[in-house]
């Protein structure tokens, strides 16, 4: 009588043990949705940018300092006006050097380096007549340092589309004229840049 009590007993244990539930399978960590409108990683593309810099080291130009900073602000207006790139003008003046080490340390930052200069050999220091005035830039490439494009552009020049016909600054020593046609030949220089760099821009000029 014991002994068929104490299998009743096991078997009853037994089938209590089988009908235990098996574990829980782990949930998966959902994946979160991208933000509406916002570009995957592998789809993201950088910010260009324009670093707009004057070398002002030839003191012996006898130009007045309004001139450097009419050909700077024109063109860094007509990058502005022409890219949607982030345009800053330097406040400190550079030297080709100091250009090249400057752009070797940027990644998608183009350097541009103005100079305005006296094209008549032997002219005198003070240059009362303004009418040989030309400005030169130089574009660094990021990262390389190296010279993407360069050029001139004369204050008041006759143009057909992008070829100089000739240079010459009319009203030769009115300094308010000289300023504002050197703020035109620096947008000039920003358009041959971006045109250059193969950089669309509107066909509106920006307003003088």
């Amino acid at each position: 009588m014991l002994l068929f009590l104490f299998a009743l007993t096991a078997q009853a244990q037994s089938g209590r043990r089988q009908n235990n539930p098996a574990p829980a399978a782990p949930v998966p960590t959902p994946t979160p949705e991208p933000t509406p409108g916002e570009k995957p990683k592998s789809q993201q593309t950088t910010d260009l940018g324009f670093i707009v810099a004057m070398d002002r080291r030839d003191t012996f130009a006898g130009f007045p300092f309004s001139f450097y900073d009419a050909a700077l602000l024109g063109c860094a207006d007509s990058l502005k006006h022409g890219t949607a790139a982030q345009v800053d003008v330097a406040q400190q003046e550079m030297s080709r050097a100091d250009a090249i080490k400057k752009a070797k340390n940027e990644k998608t930052t183009y350097v541009i380096l103005l100079k305005v200069a006296n094209q008549s050999m032997g002219s005198s220091t003070t240059n009362s007549n303004y009418s040989d005035i030309a400005v030169e830039y130089t574009v660094f490439a990021p990262t390389t340092g190296k010279v993407s494009t360069s050029g001139h552009t004369y204050p008041g020049s006759s143009r057909k589309g992008p070829v100089v016909v000739g240079p010459g600054m009319p009203g030769s020593n009115n300094t308010i004229l000289g300023e504002q046609s050197l703020k035109r030949a620096g947008e000039e220089a920003g358009d041959r840049i971006l045109s250059a760099l193969h950089i669309s821009f509107p066909t509106t000029p920006p307003s003088h």
